[in-house]
C-alpha cells in the first residue's frame, strides 16, 4: 500500500486553466477536416467549424488553443487568409507535406472557432520570414477599435468590433525551422519585434512570450535570458519550452503508435518523466534573472511523437493514440500542476488528426481518444489551488527502463473541494493508496478511473473501447481516503471536505 499526504491547509500556487491549452497548426488534417470543414460541408458545422469537435472540446473546457504554428508560423501572411475566400492566396505548405494550402482558414475563422469554444486565442507571429510591419500591422488588425487603416480593413471584411488576443507569440522555434537564429541574435529580434506588439486595449494587455528552448538546450535559455535582460528589461511575459516524448529517443525510427512492447512503453514513461527535470533546470536559469516568478514557462509544445500511420501522408503526422498516450498525459498534466508557480500555460500537440491529439476524425466520423478522457478527468483542475501532496512510489519497469510507478497532484477548489489525480504506470500491478489528509477530514468522495491495456485504443468501428468508468472502491474514515489505481491507469477524486 503507498502512502499519500496532503495537506490542504497548504497552498502552494493556482493552477492556471491554461495548463490544460491545446496547439493547433496548419499541418496534416488539424485545421482542414478535423476543426474546419467549410460553410457547404455536408458534415453538421456552424459556420465550418464541425459541430462535433466543438462539442467534444467544449466538454474538456478547453481554456487557450494556439494558432497558426509551429513551423507553420514562420511562413505564414497573415494577409493571404482575410477577404473573400475566393480571392485568398494559394501557397505551398513546405513544411508539412507539400500540400496547397487555400488560406480559407484564417484570422477571422480562428477567431470565430474560439467564440465558438469559448476560449483563449493564442496567435504565433512570423519572425522567420516577417517583417515587423506585417507583424505589428497584424495585432492593429486584430485588436485596435479606433480608427486606422488596419482597423478600417478588417471592418470592409465583415467584423467591426475588435477581437481579444490574450497570448501572442513572438516567433516559434527559430533556433530551428523558425530560421535557424543564434540565441543572441534571436534575442535581439524579439527586443525589437514585441516593441511593436502594441496593447491597443489597455485593460487586457497582450501576454508576449518569447522563443524558448528545444528540450535540453539550457544555452539557449541562458544566452536569451542575457541578451534580453541585458539593462534589467526582460520585455516578455513568458517563454516557451517544446519537449517531445519519443521512445528511444530516436527520431529516425519513432516507432509505431499501436504496436509496441513493454520495454518501448516503460521507455516512454521515463522519457516524458523528464518533463519535471527540464521544467526544474529551465526554471532555474529564468530564476537568475526572473527570482520573483513574473515569467511565465510556456510550454506549448508537448505529448508523443511516433512514426505516422502505415499509408498516410508523412508529413500529416497522423498517428493512433492508446493507453501509453493517456498515461502521458496524466503525468505531464500532475507534472504541471506541480510546478504551477512558473508553468502558466501548456498546450498539447495537436488538437485534431496529428500527433498526440485528443480528437480523431475520418470523414462525418468523430473519435475521442484516451487522451481526450484524461483531459476530461483533469478539467476539474482548472483555475484551482495546488495544495502540497506527496506520494511514496515504487521503481519499477525493466532492466534497461526503470522508472516510478505513480504520480499525483491535488488541488482545492473555490468550495473547499478537492480534486485528485493519480497515475499508476505498472502494467501488472495495482497500487491501493492510503491518502492522509493533515488537519482535515472527509465527508463524502466519488472518483472516475481510465484503465485498460497498454495498447488499448479508439477506433471508428469501436469508438467507446476506452472510456472512463466509475471508482467503486474509494472509502474514507478519520481523515483518510483509501482507493486503488489499477495498472496503466488514471484517476481522478473529488473529495468535499467536513
Amino acid at each position: 500500500m503507498a502512502k499519500m499526504y496532503v495537506n490542504p491547509g497548504m497552498k502552494k500556487g493556482h493552477i492556471n486553466p491554461e495548463l490544460q491549452g491545446h496547439f493547433s497548426e496548419h499541418l496534416g488534417r488539424c485545421i482542414y477536416g478535423g476543426l474546419y470543414v467549410g460553410e457547404n460541408s455536408d458534415i453538421p458545422n456552424t459556420n465550418g467549424m464541425r459541430n462535433d469537435v466543438v462539442e467534444a472540446l467544449k466538454e474538456i473546457q478547453i481554456p487557450v488553443l494556439r494558432w497558426p504554428g509551429g513551423c507553420f508560423a514562420d511562413e505564414y501572411h497573415w494577409r493571404d487568409g482575410i477577404g473573400p475566400k475566393e480571392k485568398r492566396k494559394k501557397m505551398i505548405n513546405t513544411h508539412w507535406g507539400g500540400v496547397v494550402e487555400d488560406n480559407s482558414f484564417g484570422t477571422h475563422e480562428f477567431m470565430e472557432l474560439c467564440r465558438q469554444l469559448g476560449c483563449k486565442a493564442y496567435v504565433n507571429g512570423n519572425v522567420g520570414s516577417g517583417t515587423v510591419q506585417e507583424m505589428s500591422e497584424w495585432v492593429e488588425y486584430m485588436t485596435f477599435e479606433g480608427v486606422s487603416p488596419m482597423a478600417d480593413l478588417r471592418k470592409e471584411n465583415g467584423h467591426e468590433a475588435p477581437w481579444e488576443v490574450a497570448y501572442f507569440g513572438v516567433g516559434n522555434e527559430n533556433w530551428g525551422c523558425g530560421g535557424n537564429m543564434r540565441p543572441e541574435y534571436y534575442g535581439d529580434l524579439y527586443r525589437r519585434y514585441q516593441t511593436y506588439v502594441r496593447n491597443y486595449n489597455g485593460d487586457k494587455p497582450i501576454y508576449k512570450i518569447c522563443c524558448g528552448a528545444n528540450a535540453d538546450d539550457y544555452e539557449w535559455t541562458e544566452r536569451v535570458l542575457a541578451t534580453t535582460f541585458d539593462h534589467g528589461n526582460g520585455f516578455m511575459n513568458g517563454l516557451s519550452l517544446h519537449y517531445y516524448t519519443v521512445p528511444f529517443g530516436n527520431w529516425a525510427d519513432k516507432g509505431a503508435a499501436t504496436r509496441f512492447d513493454e520495454e518501448a512503453y516503460y521507455n516512454t514513461m521515463a522519457g516524458t518523466m523528464k518533463m519535471d527535470t527540464l521544467i526544474r533546470r529551465h526554471g532555474a536559469i529564468m530564476d537568475k534573472y526572473d527570482p520573483d516568478k513574473k515569467i511565465g514557462m510556456i510550454v506549448d509544445e508537448w505529448g508523443t511523437w511516433y512514426n505516422v500511420e502505415e499509408g498516410t501522408n508523412p508529413g500529416f503526422l497522423y498517428q493512433q493514440n492508446t493507453m501509453r498516450d493517456a498515461m502521458v498525459a496524466g503525468i505531464n498534466l500532475n507534472i504541471f500542476n506541480k510546478h504551477c508557480d512558473r508553468v502558466k500555460m501548456a498546450n498539447i500537440a495537436q488538437t485534431v488528426n496529428v500527433l498526440q491529439s485528443v480528437l480523431l476524425t475520418e470523414g462525418d466520423k468523430m473519435v475521442k481518444t484516451p487522451t481526450w478522457h484524461v483531459f476530461n478527468l483533469y478539467k476539474h483542475h482548472q483555475g484551482n489551488d495546488l495544495v502540497e501532496s506527496s506520494i511514496d512510489s515504487t521503481v519499477i519497469g525493466t532492466e534497461e527502463n526503470k522508472v516510478l510507478n505513480l504520480t499525483e497532484s491535488v488541488s482545492m477548489d473555490g468550495d473547499g473541494k478537492l480534486h485528485i489525480t493519480v497515475t499508476n504506470v505498472a502494467l501488472d500491478q495495482a497500487e491501493t493508496v492510503n491518502c492522509i489528509l493533515m488537519d482535515a477530514s472527509v465527508k463524502s468522495a466519488k472518483g472516475m478511473v481510465l484503465t485498460d491495456k497498454m495498447d488499448a485504443h479508439n477506433t471508428f468501428e469501436a469508438p467507446n473501447a476506452v472510456e472512463t468508468k466509475e471508482l467503486t472502491d474509494i472509502q474514507w474514515k478519520d481523515g483518510q481516503l483509501t482507493f486503488t489505481v489499477p495498472p496503466c491507469g488514471v484517476v481522478y477524486i473529488e473529495a468535499e471536505m467536513e
